[in-house]
């Protein structure tokens, strides 16, 4: 009898004892049993004959719930089964009209609105992989596009008619068909597809038109970088697209939620986490064209939003709009993103109510990932015993000064400890590949590091440093080598030093990104050695950026030197000019401010500087 009753009393205090010693087992517990079962999934739809993607999820979501709602959008709905009406119909339009067949890439132009969704699905359905394009790059960053991931075949927004019509001459000498989302179009070489697909039959396409799609096939190519001059478009095959659509099941997101849609379906973030992901939960989307923090709240208490996406950007816009009494009146329980500080965390929590923020890190082409399934502020992640079986991992020591992992007299590379900050690299394996950048050999190449614990491997280089607490909480730290973040965007900046030396007054050019108080990430700024004997022309260094970079990639900050520094192998030394931002009563070299209001560079005086420190002047 006292067996029995003590063996019930260590039972009921097994919870309370957990909870002391092992905080997060339980959530630990749920994690691994949704990932599990997510990873199971993927394995049966790996082996399943004929393979099944994610339109035979959507299709069957249709048969499931055809009358559903399946996307608000401006006060107009659209069910499941009007969106896969609609598919067929742009699909059976482009089969007879552009002739497109399994395989044939196509280029999305176009913005966050339903049509881009079914225009999607219609190509999905015929078997073609669709290249998605910023819509805010112009010029020579468009014509890239199509060359790097071998597009074919434009479809393009009406709205976005005249950036097409620029690019029309070189389109042409390259035999690429330009279609226009519109009825009536009068410019030679653009057709107009619009009544085509009004007119063309809503039945079900047969699965045969698919027929050669596998696991591996390439579904989609997103653009990494792509707020610079030259984009790389990162392949995304059928299974990358069924792991990101994953998270939100990880999260906790059924198909009883209501998923708010805000960031650019162009993304990786808002595509295949956001739009892909409600798919696969067989949920309901509220679509917008852009992030608007002054009706974000609004809308959700219009639509009874209860799961959210952000970047640390937007989470900070929200928390600087005018407090107000009902803050806390609204359904939203789930925030996933990335990016966010640890402080707007804090304060988006106390302001807002309490929201389960999952915090990930990922990149789209690369091979590992982690979330934070936790409540635990500040973190990206959290290392368990599934952790290296689907991303076997590795942080490693890395020379900030040189840019390179440090290795041992072996020329082997070693492994960080606890609570140490390295950059985090991921074992390219059969089941977690790195297939590169399309039409880019140089960049895949510089991204697979090898040599990394034994000779032969390969490995995933991330360019990201992480670091990994003695709880096993994974933090991020920064980005390394030619990449930072601002906006929500990556920036390349040998890229953005490509365009700077356009420039007629500018011989040299050193970009990076420096820190300004009170926003996220870094800001654009550059360090440039001017020709001999000429001056600075603000004016024109503003219009040639401005004709190659979207306004996020521009430098806002511009350092006049008489020389660059250089490394002992010619490489740019960036770790002091970081150091020193923009402070024009530390750096005695002349400084300009790219005031955009008046569209030039304008003196950095040190009025202006307390101007943008106090956020008086905006970013």
């Amino acid at each position: 009898m006292y067996v029995w009753i003590s063996l019930l009393a260590g039972l009921a205090l097994l919870p309370a004892l957990l909870k002391t010693f092992f905080p997060y087992f339980f959530q630990d517990c749920v994690y691994m049993y949704r990932a599990l079962g997510c990873g199971i999934r993927l394995i049966v739809y790996k082996r399943k004959t004929p393979f099944y993607s994610i339109v035979d999820c959507f299709l069957d979501a249709v048969k499931k719930h055809p009358r559903k709602v399946f996307i608000h959008f401006e006060g107009k709905t659209h069910s499941y089964e009007e969106v896969d009406k609609e598919s067929n119909r742009v699909a059976n339009a482009l089969r007879s009209e552009a002739g497109l067949r399994e395989g044939d890439t196509v280029a999305l132009f176009l913005g966050n609105e339903p049509c881009f969704v079914w225009t999607w699905l219609g190509l999905a359905k015929l078997g073609c992989p669709a290249a998605l394009l910023n819509f805010n790059i112009r010029s020579k960053s468009l014509l890239h596009c199509f060359s790097c991931c071998g597009a074919k075949v434009l479809i393009a927004a009406a709205e976005l008619r005249d950036a097409v019509e620029e690019i029309l001459p070189a389109l042409k000498e390259k035999g690429i068909m330009v279609y226009l989302l519109s009825d009536e179009c009068t410019t030679d070489g653009i057709q107009c597809i619009g009544q085509a697909i009004a007119k063309a039959s809503e039945e079900p396409l047969s699965p045969s038109l698919r027929s050669n799609i596998h696991i591996m096939t390439t579904a989609l190519y997103i653009y990494t970088s792509g707020t610079t001059g030259l984009p790389k478009a990162a392949y995304v095959t059928h299974e990358r697209v069924w792991a990101s659509s994953f998270i939100q099941g990880v999260c906790g997101v059924t198909s009883e939620d209501i998923f708010y849609i805000n960031l650019p379906l162009y993304h990786s973030a808002g595509f295949l986490i956001g739009l892909v992901g409600s798919i696969e939960r067989g949920n309901t989307v509220v679509l917008r064209r852009k992030f608007s923090a002054s009706q974000f709240w609004d809308d959700c208490r219009k639509y009874n939003i209860t799961v959210m996406q952000y970047i640390g950007e937007t989470l900070r816009y929200l928390c600087n709009m005018p407090k107000k009494d009902n803050d806390r009146d609204h359904n939203v329980r789930v925030a996933i993103g990335n990016g966010v500080r640890a402080d707007v965390w804090k304060e988006f929590l106390n302001r807002f109510g309490h929201i389960h923020v999952r915090e990930l890190y990922a990149a789209t082409e690369g091979n590992v990932g982690f979330i934070n399934y936790t409540d635990k502020v500040g973190v990206v992640g959290r290392i368990n015993i599934l952790s290296n079986v689907f991303f076997p991992f590795s942080i490693i020591k890395f020379d900030i000064e040189k840019e390179e992992p440090v290795r041992n007299a072996k020329g082997l590379c070693i492994p960080v400890g606890k609570d140490e900050v390295g950059l985090l690299v991921g074992k390219i394996t059969k089941h977690t590949p790195f297939i590169g950048y399309a039409g880019n050999k140089q960049q895949t190449v510089k991204k697979r590091l090898g040599d990394v614990f034994v000779k032969g491997d390969l490995y995933f280089n991330s360019g990201d440093l992480l670091r990994i607490d003695h709880d096993n909480f994974v933090y991020f730290h920064d980005r390394v080598g030619d990449t930072f973040r601002w906006k929500g965007e990556n920036v390349a900046t040998t890229e953005v030093a490509d365009i700077l030396m356009m420039v007629d007054c500018i011989e040299e050019a050193n970009v990076y990104g420096v820190k300004v108080e009170g926003h996220e990430g870094r800001i654009g700024m550059a360090a440039v050695k001017l020709k001999e004997g000429i001056e600075f022309d603000c004016n024109n260094t503003c219009s040639v950026l401005a004709n190659y970079l979207p306004v996020y990639a521009r430098p806002r900050f511009i350092r006049i030197q008489n020389s660059l520094e250089v490394t002992g192998t010619f490489k740019m030394k960036k770790v002091k000019l970081v150091e020193e931002g923009f402070d024009p009563n530390v750096i005695q070299d002349p400084l300009y401010f790219l005031d955009l209001m008046q569209k030039k560079y304008i003196p950095l005086s040190q009025e202006i500087h307390k101007s943008i420190l106090s956020q008086d002047i905006k970013l």
